[in-house]
């Protein structure tokens, strides 16, 4: 069982193996929610608002209230921090349509959604990755078309996600009509010809908050050229360096890719610039 044990559940504060919900919760049911992941260094939320926002937008998509204003929000998060006593960790969030005591496809009325939050640890980036990169795969991306809403339902990326496990490899990076769209659980950056580069916003991915922080950092901190732009699955194959970031990894170098290494088959210059950028950025609130 995770460290942090109290988990909040549509109102209440409880130990993790006394939550429960309906089983004709639609989230149960048809993977009918949205979720969010918040990464805490200290006791800030990093980049709070903009995942507020990025919440705001999924449940607006989909059609689910948003149960709570952004000073709600906020309040329901630093009371989970204090209920867990935790400073470096991630708060995941997951808001469901509900439950309307029954199964059936069409969207209910007048249902109430079901919140959930708790707090995991954030895994610490192994010397063996700082040394040597991860290894990656490239497969077709089968999803639907409306990745940039940060939806439960991801099956699809679970099952792109395992084929990368099972060949060894740390992330599974996803094509789409010759095109790169993003990692089964990452974002996806690439150095070609000396300019980072990465997907533009859109249907086809998630918009990384994550990937928004390197972006920021790359250009107005670090001064690299940066470009927004398709990246063609040939460009990654030749790429010098491939970055991969999430919330909770932050920024991962893969030096290995279908096989055949990346660059110098290490993590290179742009990977080590950005790190160092990143891991200062955090430290600004780990005082």
């Amino acid at each position: 069982m995770s460290e942090f044990n109290t988990v909040f559940l549509n109102g209440q504060w409880l130990p993790a193996d006394q939550a429960q919900i309906s089983v004709f919760d639609r989230g149960f049911l048809f993977g009918d929610g949205i979720y969010e992941v918040l990464p805490v260094y200290g006791h800030h939320l990093l980049r709070l608002d903009e995942h507020l926002s990025r919440l705001s937008n999924s449940l607006e998509e989909v059609g689910i209230r948003n149960p709570y204003s952004d000073n709600e929000w906020r309040e329901l998060f630093c009371n989970l921090l204090l209920q867990n006593n935790a400073e470096n960790c991630a708060i995941y969030l997951q808001v469901t349509r509900g439950s309307s005591g029954g199964r059936d496809h069409s969207i209910p009325t007048n249902i109430e959604p079901t919140v959930f939050a708790c707090v995991n640890p954030l895994p610490i980036l192994p010397e063996a990755v700082k040394e040597n990169g991860v290894s990656a795969i490239t497969r077709e991306d089968i999803r639907w078309h409306r990745c940039h809403i940060k939806a439960i339902t991801l099956l699809a990326n679970v099952l792109l996600k395992e084929e990368g496990t099972a060949e060894g490899c740390n992330e599974t990076l996803l094509v789409r009509d010759g095109k790169i769209s993003e990692g089964a659980s990452s974002n996806v950056f690439a150095v070609i010809n000396g300019t980072l580069v990465t997907p533009p916003k859109g249907p086809e991915l998630l918009p990384g908050i994550t990937r928004d922080l390197v972006l920021e950092l790359a250009e107005k901190q670090q001064g690299l050229s940066v470009e927004q732009r398709i990246l063609s699955a040939d460009e990654l194959n030749n790429a010098s360096e491939i970055l991969i970031t999430s919330s909770t990894r932050e920024l991962y170098p893969v030096t290995n890719l279908d096989g055949q290494a990346v660059g110098s088959g290490k993590p290179g210059p742009v990977w080590q610039q950005l790190f160092a950028a990143y891991q200062a950025y955090k430290a600004q609130f780990q005082l």
